[in-house]
């Protein structure tokens, strides 16, 4: 299952402002398309370059302030509430910690294995929905728990890809919840399409076993029940 249902995802487009997408997205692959760049970020430690990651993908293109800058949402270091352990970086918002940030470098190959403390440093901060992971080169996101995620390749994305990565990340996205307003619907939909399907079902089986009754009455309505099902589990199945 998708994290978002498509036509969610295309209604929400509609209401960002497609000019200043365009706008960034010139920035963006300027920067994170640029074969030249994406080598050295390739050759960068995870601690050399990442202060500059932040800088380039949230401040420079996705409009996030970055601390020490007054009135900041973006900061490296952010410590834990309970212990001294502290996250890469955190999207905090009017004091709340909306996302936190857990960055390698591109030799962390398998992203998953940075989940399970990803996920640590989220589960201590109470109101924390949204975990960032990247090794600078693909990104994931993920909204509320590990079950699924997004994942953008950065150096490979394209201009559609890149609206998506904007819904989800930019600042005023992430400020006003979207993304998990766009899950949340995404599941409403999922519920009614799935009770759409299993009525017609319902419908087509009653339907095609009356016609079985009312074409073979030499035979048994029970034993047209079953023939009946197992045509329709053939098809489905």
């Amino acid at each position: 299952m998708s994290i978002f249902q498509s036509s969610v995802v295309t209604k929400q487009l509609k209401s960002q402002n497609k000019l200043k997408i365009s706008a960034q997205w010139e920035i963006y692959k300027n920067h994170f398309l640029n074969p030249e760049i994406q080598e050295n970020i390739r050759n960068s430690k995870e601690e050399q370059y990442q202060g500059e990651f932040l800088i380039d993908l949230f401040v420079n293109v996705l409009g996030y302030t970055k601390n020490p800058t007054p009135n900041f949402n973006i900061t490296t270091e952010y410590k834990n509430v309970k212990d001294s352990k502290k996250a890469d970086g955190a999207i905090v918002i009017n004091e709340v910690v909306k996302a936190v940030i857990e960055l390698k470098g591109t030799n962390t190959i398998d992203l998953n294995k940075i989940e399970v403390q990803a996920f640590g440093y989220k589960n201590n901060q109470p109101e924390c929905t949204y975990v960032i992971t990247s090794n600078f080169e693909k990104l994931r996101f993920y909204i509320d728990n590990a079950i699924e995620h997004i994942e953008f390749n950065l150096f490979t994305l394209s201009e559609k890809d890149f609206e998506l990565l904007y819904l989800c990340l930019a600042y005023e996205n992430i400020e006003n919840d979207i993304p998990q307003k766009i899950k949340k619907e995404s599941i409403s939909q999922e519920d009614v399409i799935t009770k759409k399907l299993y009525n017609d079902y319902s419908l087509f089986k009653r339907e095609l076993h009356q016609s079985l009754v009312a074409s073979n009455p030499q035979y048994d309505a029970l034993i047209l029940f079953k023939k009946s099902q197992k045509l329709i589990d053939r098809f489905l199945f």
